[in-house]
């Protein structure tokens, strides 16, 4: 569905739903038919959706969905956009995918049981500190209270760090960390359906995930940093001349 609309609909075709925040009827086409067909096998599942908020369930499982992540890219045509599912068992995510449709890129996870793309296994680099790193971030543009600590952090990592890329979907960028193309990621404000698969595909492939203090905050507060064990280490120490979790007060 997403490969039919793609470079057929523009920023003109789509709904603006806050600033700099973009729906289109790809984002709500995509969602409808993921859910229709978990729905068809989990009847009694949960679901939490980028477009279609919580429904709820009897069952202890919800699904986790971005149909479209990285719509702005999609809506420009820019080529880096993906899907991502995440299922999580009461506190626990259990399982992830997040698809990159454009190269037919499937990467995986079941907690406890490794992650994969395209089912070869993954691993998290094996780089040890953020100078000479390859790392992945996003900017903050829909909470501006955060823009000027962000600089900071990003200003101390570029000093340092071989290459700093911002793609534009958090989603693939977690992805591309637990394969080991990116060496960490962090950022700001992000949602629970951005990051709630490919913080799973980081932690199987070896890596550590938390929020901007080291703590298990990150699904709720949307502030993440997902790297190896020693580069993430170095980019809390990092974070922590600016900022802490604590700080980043920002109310959705």
């Amino acid at each position: 569905m997403l490969l039919e609309y793609w470079e057929q609909i523009g920023k003109e075709d789509a709904d603006l739903k806050a600033r700099h925040d973009w729906v289109s009827a790809a984002d709500r086409e995509s969602e409808k038919a993921i859910v229709a067909s978990i729905r068809a096998h989990c009847p009694d599942d949960a679901f939490l959706g980028e477009e279609g908020g919580r429904s709820g369930g009897t069952s202890a499982r919800t699904w986790i969905i971005d149909p479209l992540d990285g719509t702005s890219n999609y809506l420009q045509h820019f080529p880096v956009w993906s899907v991502s599912i995440a299922l999580r068992r009461n506190d626990e995510t259990i399982a992830g995918v997040i698809y990159e449709p454009l190269r037919d890129l499937f990467f995986t996870a079941e907690h406890g049981a490794g992650a994969f793309r395209n089912g070869v296994r993954m691993h998290a680099s094996d780089q040890e500190c953020v100078d000479g790193s390859f790392l992945a971030t996003g900017f903050p543009f829909r909470a501006q209270e955060y823009i000027e600590a962000y600089v900071a952090i990003f200003t101390d990592v570029i000093r340092i760090a071989k290459g700093v890329r911002r793609a534009g979907s958090a989603a693939l960028d977690l992805a591309y960390t637990a394969a080991g193309v990116f060496d960490g990621f962090f950022e700001m404000h992000l949602s629970p359906w951005d990051v709630a698969a490919g913080s799973l595909l980081v932690t199987e492939a070896g890596g550590v995930v938390t929020d901007f203090s080291g703590g298990q905050r990150w699904l709720e507060r949307g502030n993440i940093v997902g790297a190896p064990p020693r580069v993430h280490a170095d980019l809390l120490a990092i974070i922590a001349r600016h900022t802490s979790e604590d700080q980043l007060t920002h109310k959705r």
